[in-house]
């Protein structure tokens, strides 16, 4: 197998880039409003995290997850699956090295498969295959021994690569699939390394881009896309760099709707959760807020939902343990 793709420079490239350039300088010089960025790029993490594990055949939806919540001990498999992916995504945007390394790709593995496989972080041993849904092999991956060069090979056309950061990313996310070097994983740890190269590249967008959203709402096109074989991959580079640009857009529309920052953007991360799920419910319990928040000490939880009550973010309904709670329109103004 040899990693000789390669694209054409059309009008759809060119002009999503052009845009895409505009977009990354725009946000990169947007004045700081930490807390409302906060919140914005934790729901975007979150995002990312939940649609990259959808597109591979998770059910959880946006309402059953947390950002909290996904940072503690997650029990069920499905929320594991989330949860690992926000590990990662954590890790890109933090810890990750400026320069791609044969030891990079094994890490976002690592945290992918996390307490889901014995396999997490080594590339795969046996053959493999990629089928289609009624199960039919449409691509045999390369053998098992050929890993280990093939991926220093895309390593090194990542790091010596002269073309544009979501060019590449594009690029090289489909010949990463096109290796598969792990059993498992494969796609959610490609979404993370394309993510690294656009945050090394410049393209990181501060985090508050969920390309992963577009991919699942498009994963049929998406898989389609990938499963092309031919050396030409314009059509996939152009769908990769409509989705980013297309999430780029909403980005920007929220941060227009958000010019400045309000007294909700303001609270302790967990007090503003819990102000979400209420929103999202309109009326709830306690107990239900107490299912949602297990590992938090129950005395902590009323002390938060107290303070929620005094700033005028919450009202009560009723006085007996059975008191529900429902939103009001704002808190108290400061």
């Amino acid at each position: 197998m040899k990693l000789d793709y390669y694209y054409r420079r059309t009008k759809v490239i060119a002009k999503a880039m052009e845009e895409l350039k505009v977009m990354a300088r725009v946000i990169a010089l947007l004045p700081s409003s930490p807390h409302l960025e906060e919140n914005l790029r934790r729901e975007s993490l979150l995002k990312s995290s939940l649609f990259s594990a959808r597109i591979e055949g998770n059910k959880l939806r946006l309402e059953d997850l947390s950002f909290i919540s996904l940072q503690r001990n997650a029990k069920n498999i499905a929320k594991i699956e989330v949860a690992n992916v926000l590990k990662g995504l954590t890790w890109v945007y933090s810890k990750a090295p400026k320069k791609l390394s044969y030891s990079t790709i094994l890490k976002l593995h690592g945290y992918v498969l996390a307490n889901l496989s014995p396999e997490a972080g080594e590339w795969r041993r046996e053959p493999s295959a990629i089928f289609s849904q009624a199960q039919v092999a449409v691509y045999l991956t390369p053998p098992a021994s050929k890993i280990p060069s093939l991926i220093k090979t895309l390593v090194a056309k990542i790091n010596s690569s002269e073309d544009e950061g979501p060019v590449n990313a594009a690029t090289y996310h489909f010949a990463f699939e096109k290796i598969h070097p792990f059993l498992d994983g494969n796609g959610r740890t490609g979404r993370l390394l394309a993510t690294l190269i656009l945050k090394n590249s410049g393209f990181g967008f501060r985090g508050l881009v969920s390309l992963e959203e577009y991919l699942e709402s498009k994963r049929q096109t998406y898989y389609d896309l990938l499963a092309l074989n031919k050396k030409d991959v314009t059509e996939f580079v152009e769908f990769f760099l409509e989705g980013l640009q297309f999430q780029t857009d909403k980005t920007m529309e929220k941060l227009k709707n958000a010019k400045t920052e309000t007294v909700e953007d303001w609270l302790l991360p967990r007090r503003r959760e819990i102000l979400e799920i209420v929103r999202n419910h309109q009326i709830v319990s306690f107990d239900f807020l107490k299912r949602r928040f297990q590992k938090i000490p129950k005395s902590t939880l009323h002390y938060d939902v107290s303070q929620l009550l005094k700033e005028g973010f919450l009202i009560k309904l009723g006085t007996s343990r059975g008191a529900l709670y429902r939103p009001t329109f704002y808190g108290r103004q400061t």
